[in-house]
């Protein structure tokens, strides 16, 4: 299961996802920058950021 928590990159936020790849944990944060966070447009730099904040739950601890 691949794990990402918002407040990694927007600090204070206590949202986090869980889904079995990086394209549906993606997704799933985009949402989640349009809908709380107020983002409009999405850029590339973005996505690269929330990738890179992707990672394994089981090493999450």
């Amino acid at each position: 299961m691949r794990l990402f928590e918002c407040g990694t990159l927007v600090p204070g936020c206590n949202w986090h996802t869980r889904a079995n790849d990086d394209a549906e944990v993606v997704r799933r944060a985009v949402e989640h920058m349009r809908n709380a966070h107020g983002e409009t447009t999405i850029r590339e730099g973005m996505v690269d950021n929330i990738k890179a904040r992707i990672r394994d739950e089981a090493n999450a601890a």
